[in-house]
């Protein structure tokens, strides 16, 4: 049977305002954590000040100090500076954000048991929430 360590991974860029994430952003991203539906792989806080220069944090050490408990980062630096650059563009200036390196757990088995079957997943593309829901909703309304 082929076995993966990792399956996909999705990069989040989650902006907020201030210089650390709610109470709230931790607690949704730790639920999924929990219930096992994501890995953490990396966790980074992208700051840009109103001049534009940028900070970045890796919170490995600390997570505790950012609601995250004792969570492992299974991949810490996997997010290069490369993305880190990329996507804090689009932070405004002023603002922060969390990047967010996630492995879809499910994702993992599915592409495992793909593999040993002989398939091989030639593009997984992403639909974003927001599109879905509109899509429907203008259906409905037709």
């Amino acid at each position: 049977m082929t076995e993966f360590t990792f399956g996909p991974v999705e990069l989040y860029l989650v902006g907020f305002e201030g210089e650390r994430p709610s109470p709230g952003v931790m607690s949704a991203l730790l639920d999924l954590i929990e219930n096992g539906l994501v890995r953490l792989l990396d966790f980074v806080l992208v700051t840009k000040s109103l001049d534009g220069d940028v900070t970045v944090t890796e919170i490995e050490e600390e997570s505790a100090e950012y609601g995250l408990g004792e969570i492992e980062f299974l991949a810490a630096g996997i997010t290069g500076d490369e993305d880190i650059e990329e996507l804090a563009e689009l932070i405004p200036p002023g603002a922060s954000a969390a990047l967010v390196a996630l492995e879809l757990a499910y994702a993992r088995t599915l592409t495992e048991r793909l593999a040993t079957s002989g398939g091989v997943v030639l593009r997984a593309e992403r639909i974003p929430a927001p599109v879905v829901n509109a899509v429907l909703e203008a259906a409905e309304m037709n």
